[in-house]
């Protein structure tokens, strides 16, 4: 069950692409790691698609609404924070067999260029660098929303949702192929606050 993510980063992440009204150009974001998800799926056996998560997750986000496409992201990933409900596949997935994590303890997400499709949404290219090997990935950012939180001390919070696809065999994770699935899917659930 591999996967990886971002995103895996990012993810990430992302839409620091997206023009934000409340911002200033080339504000700077920090991921909350609390309310940041990065859930991948992948095909075990053809029987069903198994779902995991990472819970180490740092990032920077750099918000310019002037000029967007200037907007940037970086995601850092704990590979061993891998968890996907089972502690017998969690440790099966930091072997070397998948994300051999003594060898490749981060997976990262840098940000290269960013397209906006609409005024909330944007395609984020970057390159996701796991087992050694930097891929570009395209993230389909959307920004959900950018305001203060009460509850935060009115710091101002940008959520954005995002998803991507890639195949765990271009890092060279290719351990049961193809019973377990080659395609993974991404999906990116990312508050950020600004600093």
């Amino acid at each position: 069950m591999k996967l990886v993510t971002s995103s895996l980063a990012a993810a990430a992440l992302m839409a620091g692409s997206v023009p934000l009204s409340s911002a200033t150009a080339a504000d700077l974001y920090q991921l909350d790691p609390e309310h940041t998800q990065i859930i991948f799926t992948i095909d075990h056996l053809g029987y069903s698609r198994i779902t995991g998560t990472f819970h180490d997750i740092k990032g920077t986000l750099t918000l310019d609404e002037k000029q967007p496409e200037k907007s940037s992201v970086e995601v850092i990933i704990g590979a061993a924070s891998i968890d996907t409900g089972s502690a017998t596949r969690d440790e099966d997935l930091r072997s070397a067999d998948y994300f051999d994590v003594a060898k490749f303890p981060a997976l990262t997400f840098r940000s290269t260029r960013t397209r906006r499709r609409s005024s909330i949404s944007a395609d984020v290219v970057g390159d996701l660098s796991l087992l050694g090997i930097s891929r570009p990935v395209t993230l389909r950012v959307t920004l959900n929303r950018i305001a203060p939180d009460f509850l935060r001390g009115n710091e101002t919070v940008a959520g954005f949702t995002a998803s991507a696809s890639l195949r765990r065999s271009d890092y060279g994770m290719k351990a049961f192929l193809p019973m377990i699935g080659d395609k993974v899917d991404i999906t990116i659930n990312a508050e950020a606050i600004r600093q």
